[in-house]
C-alpha cells in the first residue's frame, strides 16, 4: 500500500479515472450495438453523428487510441452505407 501522501492521492485519482473510462467505454460500445441493430438507413443515418461524437471524446479523452476511434468510424459508416434504402 502507498505511503507517501501523493502516491495515495495519485490511486486514488487513477481509481476514479479508472471507473470513469469504463463508464464512458460502456456506453459507447452498448450505442455501438444499439445502431448496429438498426434495419432502416434512414434511422441509422440520424443516430450516427452521435455515435461518432461519443467515439471521438473516448479518443479525445486518451482511453481509446486515435486510430481505433477511426477504424470504428470507418466500419460504421461502411455498415449504415450498405444498408438498403
Amino acid at each position: 500500500m502507498a505511503n507517501h501522501a501523493a502516491t495515495k492521492k495519485d490511486v486514488r485519482q487513477s481509481t476514479k479515472r479508472n471507473e470513469r473510462n469504463r463508464y464512458y467505454g460502456k456506453t459507447t460500445r452498448n450505442a455501438i450495438r444499439d445502431i448496429k441493430a438498426i434495419d432502416e438507413k434512414a434511422a441509422a443515418t440520424t443516430k450516427q453523428p452521435s455515435v461518432e461524437a461519443m467515439i471521438d471524446k473516448l479518443a479525445q479523452r486518451g482511453t481509446i487510441h486515435k486510430n481505433k476511434a477511426a477504424n470504428l468510424k470507418s466500419k460504421l459508416a461502411k455498415r449504415i452505407n450498405a444498408l438498403a434504402k
